[in-house]
């Protein structure tokens, strides 16, 4: 953490910015309008790098859990703990973006669709990841129950993609797209890459600080 502490606490939050209106004035002036959905399929170019970095986030959270339940490393544990949490931002914006989209397109906010609901049920996982950590306590037994539903729940990706393929649903698929659509698309995923990077960086360092006040605590006690 110390040799990328310099640049995340100084590069990475004027990289995000930087990227972050690059993508906005991309995608607002200068990606051409989608000529059958119109105006609304510009929510696309947030839509899809969100659920791109939610999926990143969780398997964070599965391959760190995988690195604490092998090694019992206190680090891999919090950074599992501030994934997940980034993870389930991304994921909400996913869900929130996606009901902005069908309500125009499809006549409603929500539909039960394969891919949709996979979404939902990957929502709701990591959602009792969390509950589990905040409503469990900070204990070893808590910590290790957390990493097996991490990894477990990362599952609900694979069967999210190939859910398409399994059953049918009207969830659109990302085809061919113009050169504009294409390049608009790359500079939002990295702008959202550099914003997952720097909230998992902010989430981990508090995470890490609120840890070693805790264990300060407990050494405080011990010798009173």
């Amino acid at each position: 953490m110390k040799t990328f502490a310099p640049f995340a606490d100084r590069v990475l939050p004027w990289l995000t910015g930087i990227a972050m209106l690059a993508a906005l004035g991309m995608v607002f002036l200068y990606v051409p309008t989608e000529r059958v959905q119109g105006v609304v399929q510009r929510v696309f170019y947030f839509h899809l790098p969100a659920a791109w970095m939610s999926f990143l986030g969780f398997f964070t959270v599965a391959g760190a859990s995988a690195s604490f339940l092998w090694q019992g490393s206190r680090t891999a544990d919090l950074c599992a703990q501030a994934a997940a949490e980034v993870g389930m931002v991304f994921c909400t914006v996913v869900i929130l973006t996606g009901s902005l989209w069908a309500r125009p397109i499809w006549g409603v906010w929500w539909t039960w669709d394969p891919r949709l609901t996979m979404v939902a049920i990957l929502w709701t996982i990591y959602a009792a990841y969390l509950l589990l950590r905040i409503l469990g306590g900070d204990s070893e037994q808590v910590a290790r129950y957390a990493a097996v539903l991490g990894i477990v729940g990362v599952l609900d990706i694979p069967i999210l993609y190939i859910s398409v393929r399994l059953w049918r649903g009207i969830h659109p698929k990302v085809e061919q797209m113009a050169p504009e659509m294409a390049w608009t698309l790359l500079v939002c995923t990295a702008a959202f890459l550099c914003l997952f990077a720097w909230l998992l960086w902010l989430r981990l360092c508090h995470l890490s600080l609120r840890a070693e006040v805790a264990a300060l605590r407990r050494r405080a006690v011990a010798v009173s």
